[in-house]
């Protein structure tokens, strides 16, 4: 899946780790094990859409399905979407492996995805929202609102700031060492880059792309360190 227009911002290209690389795949499933239990995350976002078997649900950014090979067991379809095909072709592994066949796979991203089914009853976002700069986050979220019915549901889940972080570096260095108490080097390595090369925003931009969008937050909820989820609706 290529960019329209040359123009275009390339999301294929990865911005902090290369997770085009099958090894990293591998190393970043087996971290991310670490401090998600994917199961119960999925059930969680699950409830908070409210979705049953009638549904179906794009996986944006699915990865290693963390999202997608659980809410398979719950939901009608998921396409499970993905800017890296190493992390597709390992998903649909593991699918497979686990008997899940009411996944569809799809190559693409925010910017290049083109969704030729009907619209959606749900989209759901994890931790990838932040690989793109935020006019490309607008863009990205406008043409996420159109794959959806009226009436559907979003849940978006990313590292967002919070307007005041003046404090910032203090407030980084905290979160650092937080994490290499609970994981270790490699992954606070990970967060280091994050903060370096990607693209997370502040709280009051991505509200506002919301908006603009075409969605209405009817709840927030905050993690630790810098994870802000929204329950949105179209």
């Amino acid at each position: 899946m290529t960019a329209k227009y040359n123009w275009q911002y390339d999301e294929m290209k990865h911005s902090g780790v290369d997770y085009n690389n099958l090894a990293q795949v591998e190393v970043y499933d087996k971290n991310h094990q670490k401090f998600r239990d994917y199961q119960k995350n999925t059930e969680s976002i699950i409830q908070a859409l409210g979705l049953g078997s009638e549904h179906t649900v794009i996986d944006m950014g699915a990865g290693t399905g963390a999202f997608a090979i659980y809410a398979a067991k719950s939901c009608k379809t998921i396409y499970a979407v993905d800017v890296s095909k190493a992390m597709l072709d390992y998903t649909s592994q593991k699918a497979k492996d686990m008997g899940i066949d009411n996944i569809i796979f799809c190559h693409g991203g925010f910017l290049t995805y083109e969704h030729k089914a009907e619209p959606v009853d749900a989209i759901v976002c994890v931790a990838v929202l932040h690989h793109l700069p935020d006019f490309w986050k607008y863009v990205g979220l406008k043409r996420v609102a159109d794959m959806l019915k009226p009436g559907g549901k979003f849940y978006l889940f990313d590292i967002v700031f919070p307007s005041d972080m003046t404090d910032y570096e203090s407030r980084f260095d905290a979160w650092l060492e937080a994490n290499v108490e609970k994981l270790g080097n490699d992954f606070a390595l990970e967060v280091e880059s994050h903060i370096r090369d990607e693209h997370s925003t502040f709280d009051w931009i991505m509200e506002k792309f919301l908006g603009q969008a075409g969605f209405r937050i009817e709840n927030t909820y905050h993690a630790d360190g810098f994870g802000v989820a929204y329950v949105c609706s179209k």
